[in-house]
């Protein structure tokens, strides 16, 4: 017996996240990439990071994009490295603090204190 309906590829969260980005629907991607970042997605982590910087979908926050620029550089993901180098340009050494406390907290939380 055949299944009927599965044809084509299946893109998952990652994937449609993209597509809406790219298409300049950000409050749906941020969506997507969110359960993805939680669950400890360096390139979703990244990716709102770049949202946060820029005010995508969310209302532009350095501290906030450094906090999840934190969490995926240091697992390793080298464009968040990046980012967060960029951010940190921008920002006082008191908001640098607060920033990386509240990478502290959102890690701690296993991602349910993350201050969205």
């Amino acid at each position: 017996m055949w299944l009927v309906g599965t044809a084509g590829a299946h893109a998952g969260p990652w994937e449609d996240g993209m597509v809406a980005y790219n298409r300049g629907d950000y409050v749906p991607a941020i969506r997507l990439f969110r359960p993805l970042a939680e669950q400890g997605n360096p390139t979703a982590q990244n990716q709102i990071g770049v949202m946060y910087r820029k005010g995508e979908g969310v209302i532009r926050s350095p501290a906030r994009a450094f906090m999840w620029f934190s969490l995926a550089a240091k697992r390793g993901d080298a464009k968040a490295k990046a980012g967060l180098r960029g951010v940190s340009k921008t920002m006082t050494p008191g908001e640098i603090s607060q920033a990386q406390q509240m990478a502290q907290a959102c890690e701690a939380s296993n991602y349910r204190a993350c201050e969205y």
